[in-house]
This record gives C-alpha cells, structure tokens and sequence, in this order.
C-alpha cells in the first residue's frame, strides 16, 4: 500500500511539474555588446539592415525608450542581473560582481526553471545560479575563442558569434524536458575591435556608409567633457583598431606600441596611384574603416539570431518562449565624432529592446515608456510567476507588454557614470532624463549640461546658462535630488548636488 501511495505521490509530482512547465514560459535572453538601436532597420537605421532582428520587431514589441542606467559593459550586465542599480549591486566600474548576492538567475532556479549562460560574461567571476554555463574569459577573442566551464577552460575552433548560438540551441537540445527554462545567450559582437567573420568581410566594399549628422560637432556648448574624452574617430581610433599593416620587422614592445597609436597620415593604393590621406580625407577613411567592421560584426548576430528562431520553430518551442534581443548599452557609431559610449548622451544609453512572446504580445507593436536595464530582472521573475522582492530597484515591464498604458509609470530616471578618469578619459557625472529633457552634473569639474530633448534630439545645444532655462534647470536638480533619495545613492557621495534650487 506504501508502496502505491508513493507511485501515485511520484506520478502527482511529475504531472504538476510538467504543468508549471507548461504554464510558465520559457525565456532567452539575447544580449550583444555594444549593439547602438540606430544600426538596426527595426529601429530604423539608414546604414543597415538587419532582417532576423527585424523579423523579432515584426512579431513582437519594439521599445523606443529603453536605456542603461550606467552605460558600460560590467555594470550594465550587473544592473540586468540583479535588478539594482550600481551602487547597491557593487559594481560601478570594471570591478569584480560578487555572485553571492541575489540575481534572477537564482531566482528562476529556485523556482524550477532550467538556467543556462552561453558567452560574454565580462563580471570577473563566475557564473552562479546556472545549471549550466559557458563564458568567455573576459573580453574573449573573435576567432578560435577559449571558452571557461565549471569543469575548466576549453578552445573552440571557428567564429565566436557562431559558436556561441551553437552552444545555445545545444543547450535547448539536452535541456531536461520536464522544466522551463531561462537562457542569457551572450554575444561578444559588436565590441572593438571590430573583427568579422569570413561570410560577412567583404560586406559594404563597394559602398560609402553614411555619416551621422553630427559627425563634425564642435562641442561649442558643453562642457569640458566632450573635449577632453579619448574616443574620438579622427584622433584614437589605433592602427590595430583600422586594421592596418604594421611595418616590416617590427616586435616586441614596439610592435604593440604601433598598433596602440593612431595614425595623422595614411598612405593608400588607389586605382594603381599612391594616395596620401590626411585632414578632412583621413577622417573619413577611418570612419568607412571602423563602421564599416563594425556593421559586418552585426550582420553575422543577425543571422545567428536568425538561426536560433528557426530552431525554436523547429523544436516546437516557439509559442512558449519570450524572445528578447537587447545589447549592453547604446554605442557612439561616429555620432559626436566619437565611437565608445559612457556619455549619457542618447546614442550611448538608449538600448535596443524587441521582446516577442507569443499569446501576450500583439505582434508589431511598440512601447514609448521608459523601461530601464535594472527593469528585466524583475521583468522575468513576473513572467515565470515569482513575487519580485521589495529590495528590486526596477520595475516589472509585463503590465506594458499585456498593453497596458498605466498613469503611474515613471516619468524620469536617473543615471550614473563612476569610472573616471579610466578608459577614454570620460568624465563622472550623473543625471536625470524626463521625457522631454536631460540635465547632466559632471560633479568632479561641478559643470552642467542641460538639453531640451523635443527641440534638440541630438543634444548640440546645451541651454544651462541661458537665462530664460533657469527654472527648468532648478526643477530638474529637484527631480534628480529627488531620484538620488529613492535610490538610496545617499550615502558615498552626500555633497554632489549643489543645493542651489534643490531645497
């Protein structure tokens, strides 16, 4: 009788398992590095097109107003994890995440979801909270790339991007069938230095890629800033950034020395002449150089997102799968002049974010509201069915993805930069973004910059200093005093904000 009763317990088990299976969607989490929204045609590029990621847009929501809180590649990624901005998570530079701490990835765990990391990891330690996982070491290599596993670390011979979507539909293939499941698929593209594969390295040779309109900024109205960051196109793009050859001979220390610096003349074989580039040329040889590396890396993440759809559709998986495809922040693609990101200008922090989720998602729709990176931590508790903890800094993005259009949604939020004066001599500096404008206090040099967001979208003009923008500014500094409070950002930096129109 025991015996019986304890089939039957098994049996009742195994059928509500398989239940919640059903009930609960499966997740995979697509991010690549440094992937700016206005270099896909679902966001409405003029340089690119990006059919598969478009094919996601078509079939699923498209958010216009999506940003990192810190934009850079560490802290974003621990922001997503854990759903709590930098100063509360410990990771506001290129410091080590402590994975002890809760992430939604032990989250989904706990509650019965198969959890998979696949690729770019970037966080210094390892992975925790994952059934199973496969990191890059680092920034990782474009080609033939080491890849770290709990058992040790492992070369895989070919093109990181597709490796790293083989390793994914792998995981989906021995997956245990019984369980959802919740994969962060983690592409190292496009991040510098730009290096495509074979299928895609003669993509563009024939054609000019379009200059931003802000290509030749001055940086008239800002602050010291914007003149003194190292990511400008004309002047830090390296000759190993250009993919130039070096000279004959060269080793060593000199060697690496070369391909760190960059060049002010450029001697080319043109139609059988030798043609001597500098100034105005120069620029925009490098610019055709970097973008043009750069859309190529793109090209072939389009074509393994491309790959894993299909897959979906093929295992039968894709009516109960959220599909998400976001990068780690915005990136500078010549705008300003500059590549990189860590500014709090638009191209840096606004991400790209399509979500498609079969019976909850109207296909081709897009969402306006801001929704941030510390929102998709609880964004996926909410999916698979798990109250978010109160100690959750963002905000569940369901409600919106269901169509709703709710009166309380944020109507501003703040960002924070730490790694001053680090790579590319970007300054600190926080601030807040409403709808419609931007203030940004770099608080070491105590400089602001303010911009009316409607009237400039590409934030040439600062009006700080005008007169007639004064009242604006004081009730910004209010609003971001405001933010630093509810954040809790209170407690390192007390006397950041000058309290002129703050009290």
């Amino acid at each position: 009788m025991k015996r019986f009763q304890s089939i039957c317990m098994a049996l009742v088990m195994t059928l509500t398992a398989t239940m919640a299976a059903q009930g609960r969607p499966n997740i995979i989490f697509i991010m690549t590095d440094d992937h700016a929204a206005h270099a896909m045609s679902a966001y409405g590029s003029v340089i690119n097109k990006t059919p598969q990621l478009d094919r996601l847009g078509r079939e699923g929501m498209r958010f216009d107003r999506c940003f990192a809180v810190n934009s850079i590649c560490t802290p974003s990624r621990a922001c997503i994890l854990t759903g709590k901005y930098s100063h509360i998570n410990g990771t506001p530079v290129f410091n080590r995440f402590d994975g002890s701490q809760p992430t939604v990835s032990k989250y989904l765990q706990a509650a019965g979801y198969y959890t998979g990391m696949i690729g770019k990891w970037h966080l210094g330690s390892d992975p925790t909270g994952f059934d199973k996982w496969m990191i890059l070491p680092g920034q990782g290599a474009y080609h033939n790339p080491d890849f770290l596993t709990p058992d040790g670390r492992t070369n895989i011979s070919g093109y990181v991007t597709d490796i790293i979507t083989d390793a994914s539909i792998d995981f989906l293939k021995n997956r245990p069938k019984d369980k959802p499941f919740f994969l962060m698929c983690h592409h190292k593209a496009p991040h510098r230095n730009w290096q495509p594969d074979a299928l895609h390295a003669r993509m563009y040779d024939d054609e000019d890629i379009p200059e931003p309109a802000t290509f030749r900024d001055n940086y008239d109205s800002r602050t010291d800033a914007a003149h003194e960051t190292t990511m400008t196109i004309a002047r830090h793009l390296t000759h190993q950034d250009l993919k130039m050859t070096p000279p004959p001979g060269l080793k060593g220390a000199a060697l690496q020395e070369w391909k760190s610096a960059s060049p002010d003349v450029v001697t080319n074989l043109v139609d059988g002449k030798q043609i001597v580039l500098t100034g105005d040329a120069l620029l925009k040889w490098k610019y055709q150089r970097y973008i043009k590396d750069y859309l190529r890396c793109v090209a072939s993440v389009d074509d393994n997102v491309g790959r894993l759809l299909d897959y979906l559709d093929q295992a039968g998986l894709r009516e109960n799968t959220v599909v998400i495809y976001t990068s780690d922040q915005g990136f500078f693609l010549g705008d300003h002049g500059w590549f990189d990101k860590r500014f709090m200008y638009e191209e840096s922090i606004r991400m790209p974010f399509l979500i498609r989720w079969p019976g909850v998602v109207a296909a081709g729709t897009t969402q306006s509201r801001m929704a941030l990176n510390v929102d998709f931590a609880p964004t996926f508790m909410e999916m698979a069915g798990i109250k978010v903890p109160n100690d959750i800094q963002g905000r569940s993005l369901v409600p919106l993805l269901r169509g709703g259009n709710l009166d309380d949604w944020r109507t501003s939020w703040y960002y924070r930069y730490y790694h001053d004066p680090g790579d590319h001599n970007t300054r600190a500096h926080y601030g807040v973004r409403t709808v419609s404008h931007k203030l940004i206090y770099f608080w070491k040099k105590d400089q602001w910059e303010l911009y009316d967001l409607i009237k400039d979208p590409a934030e040439l003009h600062n009006i700080y200093h005008d007169p007639a923008a004064a009242p604006l500014a004081a009730e910004l500094k209010k609003e971001l005093y405001r933010l630093k409070m509810e954040l809790k950002d209170n407690d390192r930096f007390a006397n950041e904000v000058p309290q002129d129109g703050v009290e």
